[in-house]
């Protein structure tokens, strides 16, 4: 039985508020939407090209994610209640923050706290990486695949703008993987 589109667009709303309000920072956000979304409302290689689009595109990457995945699994309406669920937690967020910098902003201690976030972020977006890149126990890497990863490290270890390596291995994906 198919679900009706009011509860495909509670379902959006509540997905993205959730993954909003547990991980306020786009790129770290990536992860937990994948959790979220991979499996139950989109195929994985959806979620891939999802990511890759939010990215080439210009804009704030964590509302392009919510308008593709809203977009795939529920229409207009589906762009809308996504886009809610996405910009609400940080709007409301970021004027707690506000405040709170306002109050504590020549502390020492707030220095520390966000030099400790920073390994805890380059962990997260490593181990998303892991599970974009990982294959299931029973196929094997594809060499075309390690190919591509190797020259995007090189494109950014080089300087090189995100948008164009992500245009640029898209580019090449579709040379490599020719059907």
């Amino acid at each position: 039985m198919k679900p009706s589109k009011l509860s495909v667009w509670l379902r959006l709303l509540w997905m993205f508020l959730k993954v909003n309000m547990l991980s306020p920072s786009g790129p770290a956000s990536v992860g937990l939407l994948y959790k979220e979304a991979v499996g139950k409302i989109m195929s994985e290689e959806r979620f891939v090209e999802a990511v890759g689009f939010s990215n080439v595109l210009p804009g704030s990457e964590a509302l392009k994610l919510a308008m593709f995945v809203g977009y795939a699994a529920g229409g207009a309406l589906g762009v809308m209640t996504a886009l809610l669920g996405a910009a609400l937690p940080p709007t409301v967020l970021m004027f707690a923050v506000a405040a709170f910098l306002q109050q504590f902003q020549h502390e020492n201690w707030l220095e520390g706290f966000v030099t400790g976030m920073s390994p805890a972020v380059s962990a997260l977006l490593i181990i998303v990486g892991w599970d974009l890149f990982h294959v299931g126990q029973t196929k094997k890497i594809d060499r075309r695949v390690l190919l591509i990863a190797a020259l995007s490290a090189l494109a950014f270890w080089f300087n090189l703008p995100s948008p164009l390596t992500l245009l640029g291995a898209g580019i090449l994906g579709v040379f490599l993987f020719r059907r």
